[in-house]
């Protein structure tokens, strides 16, 4: 009787564990976290790092197309300290790409910000009002647990956040082990709009569709769901069929001779990627002291030797008069 208890406990058991895997499965597939998708793909591009050997951010192996990218940041900051670091992600907003059904909408915005070893986002406590005001509902997922120094974010609106204020806490030489006062980099990139390639290779519909053989289109289809079949008829007689996805636009027709590699439509893309590498000194409180008061004597010995001077010119004047 027990056993029999036991086995039907168990069934249950692994039935209601299924029903539960089930439905977070169906929930995360009706309703997808587009957030997290870029900084699914950059750690899928590159596990360890963002930055290539080369120096190059991952984030270029999607993004094809070059646009500006500009960080500000203070020169010199002190320890344990909260300072804002701004990225500027330029583009024309009256600019709409292709988005993956293949109708129009705005741009997207994304960062990563690699900062020097020991600095961070500052926790929430130690902002500023002022400061989160600026930062707004902004999210910074580390690219790595444990990574706290880099951070990723996005997708976010283009329209909304054309500057991306990032709060940064310094860190304490005196409080954490390897930090050092000195001078840091700091690698910024950022993208603007969809990418032109996939993580796996494989192209998105926000790029450019070429003829994978030489000869002469015979036929173009327009598919049901979107898109393009493009047949192009070969030399020998035989025929490859070319499929183009919704979105880019068609700039050949049929009867055409093209080249292998000859673009078949436009270039839908509006976007793309660009980085900036900064410096920021980490600066140490006491040698500012020092400084302050090696520029107060300096000035101090400056004041006391016109002040000499003016005595000595005195006293040669009281004499010339004797």
């Amino acid at each position: 009787m027990c056993k029999v208890f036991s086995k039907r406990l168990i069934t249950k058991t692994v039935v209601l564990a299924l029903a539960i895997i089930a439905f977070f499965s169906i929930g995360e597939l009706a309703f997808p976290q587009s957030a997290a998708a870029y900084p699914f793909w950059a750690q899928q591009t590159a596990p360890e790092t963002p930055r290539e050997p080369t120096g190059r951010i991952v984030c270029a192996n999607c993004h094809l197309a070059a646009k500006p990218t500009e960080v500000e940041i203070p020169q010199a900051v002190l320890p344990d300290t909260v300072f804002k670091a701004v990225v500027k992600i330029p583009y024309d907003l009256n600019s709409q790409q292709v988005l993956g059904d293949g109708s129009k909408g705005g741009l997207n915005v994304g960062a990563v910000v690699m900062l020097p070893p020991g600095f961070k986002v500052a926790p929430p406590e130690r902002i500023p009002e002022e400061l989160q005001e600026e930062v707004g509902g902004v999210y910074f997922q580390p690219y790595k647990d444990g990574q706290n120094n880099v951070v990723i974010v996005g997708p976010l609106p283009g329209e909304q956040y054309q500057e991306i204020v990032v709060p940064v806490l310094s860190p304490d030489p005196k409080t954490e082990k390897g930090i050092y006062f000195g001078k840091y980099p700091v690698h910024v990139g950022a993208n603007r709009g969809r990418g032109q390639v996939y993580p796996t290779g494989s192209p998105s519909n926000n790029t450019i569709y070429t003829a994978s053989k030489a000869g002469e289109i015979s036929q173009i289809a327009k598919l049901e769901e979107g898109g393009y079949e493009v047949t192009i008829q070969l030399a020998d007689g035989n025929t490859v069929v070319d499929t183009i996805p919704p979105g880019p636009e068609l700039i050949v027709s049929e009867g055409q001779d093209v080249t292998a590699g000859e673009p078949l439509t436009s270039n839908p893309n509006v976007g793309g990627f660009g980085q900036a590498d900064v410096e920021v000194v980490l600066q140490d409180p006491v040698r500012i002291k020092w400084l302050i008061v090696f520029i107060a004597a300096i000035m101090m010995s400056q004041l006391l030797l016109v002040m000499k001077k003016k005595q000595i010119e005195k006293v040669q004047a009281a004499e010339m008069n004797f």
